[in-house]
């Protein structure tokens, strides 16, 4: 359906009065909502006098699952979680955590390995720093199957938590 001048003026009166765009468009009849939001940006109308939203913004309420509950402490992590070392909650209140210093084996030089020198049968433990010149692997004996020697498989593999055990059993 076409503007015509009588449908124009009849649209800058409802606009006027603060009907929206839908309730225009039912009382024109022929018109969507759109046509009558591109009608009146063309025409330039912008200003309307009443407004048929609230003027104040409606609070939100909470579910009420959680207004009677206290809030609890979230707990987060950051970084790789298993790396993370794991601590039982009363022994932790109880011990000191120290780090424990970790005592590296003395490696006489013709048993160091490099890169190049690793097979499956050699310990593969890095010692020391990758950029460094002095950087080597164990190189000690090591079951087939297993990547390191026992001294740094004691280190690299940890006996399971006793809470986990419990948890298990």
């Amino acid at each position: 359906m076409a503007w015509t001048d009588d449908r124009v003026e009849l649209l800058k009166n409802l606009w006027a009065e603060g009907l929206s765009a839908s309730q225009i468009a039912n009382r024109l009849g022929g018109v969507t909502r759109n046509a009558v939001i591109g009608k009146v940006h063309r025409l330039g109308l912008s200003g309307r006098t009443t407004t048929s939203r609230a003027k104040a913004p409606r609070t939100r309420r909470r579910p009420v699952h959680t207004q009677n509950r206290p809030a609890r402490p979230q707990l987060r992590s950051h970084g790789n979680l298993a790396l993370k070392p794991s601590y039982d909650t009363d022994a932790e209140e109880e011990l000191e955590l120290v780090p424990a210093q970790i005592q590296e084996l003395v490696i006489p030089l013709n048993e160091r390995a490099s890169i190049l020198t690793l097979d499956e049968t050699r310990c593969r433990w890095p010692i020391g720093d990758p950029g460094d010149e002095e950087f080597h692997f164990c190189g000690r004996s090591s079951d087939v199957g297993a990547p390191y020697c026992e001294f740094h498989s004691q280190i690299a593999y940890q006996p399971a938590q006793s809470r986990r055990k419990a948890a298990r059993a």
